[in-house]
């Protein structure tokens, strides 16, 4: 087993690992450094070759989440450092990550500043992550979404089978740490500006981080989640029924549904609660 691991998904994104693979060998000269090409078709492996890296590739694209999996189970390290491969991310902030995961914690993120968000749209949406985040697990929540992370692989490595093969990886193990109580730092780091394009699509991959809202809930409590809704079902058919039964003086349908849709969300939500239980146990 070698101390450190450094994992990069990448696709396309030769232009910015011909200058970032010989950084990070030159600031990690004992590291195991791999690349997961997800399915590139420009000079990713050709880069791989000549910086002496090693490069895991796929016929086709499979997600970042996917590159990431990959990468997590061919590593030999005792530590992993994922990081992207479109040079956003500096080599030099690793000794920094590795020195509070030195501390005894078992996920050191580095959490960007507004002035490293990708625009106002995503600068917005990653605050409401952190917020949501914060209020469900009970912790600041600096940077949810950030995929520049150290982690002790044996832990990671736990919840392998939750992570998904697209996008968001980072908010599935970071709510997974948090569940299993696993002891989660933040790291300020400046981001820089990505090399070539970025290939995430506006309107598809709006959808899946609005997904992420409900992700968040759900792979730590489900019942914070669920139990606020039921109650504004209740709430809701309790106040129309009041109005009605001023004027009218009776109970309506749409009181009955109301209460009945309050019932049927605190029962989804129990069950979501003990499936979330038994997700963990393996590892609780």
């Amino acid at each position: 087993m070698i101390p450190l691991s450094i994992i990069l998904p990448a696709k396309d994104e030769a232009a910015a690992l011909i200058a970032l693979l010989p950084r990070l060998r030159a600031a990690h000269p004992a590291a195991e450094i791999i690349v997961v090409d997800d399915g590139s078709t420009d000079d990713t492996r050709a880069c791989c070759a000549s910086a002496g890296v090693t490069c895991l590739s796929s016929p086709y694209s499979m997600g970042n989440g996917a590159a990431i999996k990959r990468g997590s189970r061919a590593a030999r390290g005792d530590v992993l450092v994922f990081m992207d491969a479109d040079g956003q991310h500096d080599p030099a902030d690793i000794a920094r990550l590795l020195a509070k995961l030195d501390e005894g914690y078992d996920m050191v993120v580095g959490a960007r500043d507004w002035d490293s968000q990708a625009g106002v749209g995503r600068g917005l949406a990653n605050a409401l992550y952190n917020w949501l985040a914060s209020r469900i697990t009970g912790h600041a929540v600096a940077d949810l979404t950030s995929g520049y992370r150290a982690v002790r692989a044996d832990k990671f490595r736990e919840f392998l089978h939750l992570l998904p093969n697209g996008f968001s990886y980072p908010t599935t193990s970071t709510m997974a740490f948090f569940r299993s109580a696993y002891a989660v730092a933040y790291v300020p780091i400046k981001a820089a500006e990505r090399v070539g394009k970025s290939h995430i699509k506006p309107l598809r991959d709006g959808l899946r981080f609005l997904l992420i809202i409900f992700k968040i809930a759900t792979l730590y409590s489900p019942l914070k989640l669920f139990v606020p809704t039921s109650v504004v079902f209740f709430l809701l058919g309790l106040l129309n029924y009041a109005w009605t039964f001023m004027h009218d003086g009776r109970l309506t349908n749409m009181s009955t549904l109301l209460w009945s849709a309050a019932v049927i969300v605190f029962l989804i939500g129990l069950i979501s609660e003990q499936i979330t239980s038994l997700t963990y146990r393996r590892n609780d």
